[in-house]
């Protein structure tokens, strides 16, 4: 038979300890170097160029590329596949001012009344 030491034993004092764990807050370096992408190359009429799988390895330093203006294409097999562009200042939305607006600016259709179509209906069923 093996006994088990009293370390392979849970406590109750433990688990408190780990519910009560807070997060890890992880130092920030505060020197920051260029992330340097020995795989990119500026193409003319392209711009910069990156293959996918660098771009999966060093999607952090693009990100910060395009932030800062840079326009990345990604390829496959030499061919472009994606885009990576800044994203352009929103405008504000059209305020929806109601259906009356839009309904008074709509061109108004001649023709018999919704209660006339509906009597002569009636009228050509004989009811």
């Amino acid at each position: 038979m093996c006994k088990k030491e009293l370390t392979d034993v849970v406590t109750c004092d433990y688990i408190g300890r780990m519910k009560a764990k807070q997060p890890i807050k992880w130092p920030v370096s505060k020197t920051t170097e260029p992330i340097m992408l020995k795989e990119a190359v500026a193409l003319p009429g392209v711009g910069l160029s990156i293959p996918v799988r660098a771009a999966k390895a060093k999607l952090s330093a693009l990100l910060e590329l395009v932030a800062a203006g840079q326009q990345v294409t990604i390829t496959s097999d030499g061919l472009p596949k994606a885009v990576l562009s800044p994203v352009a200042p929103q405008h504000g939305r059209k305020v929806f001012t109601g259906m009356g607006d839009f309904l008074l600016k709509q061109p108004v259709h001649g023709g018999p009344s919704a209660e006339e179509l509906i009597r002569e209906d009636r009228d050509s069923r004989g009811w």
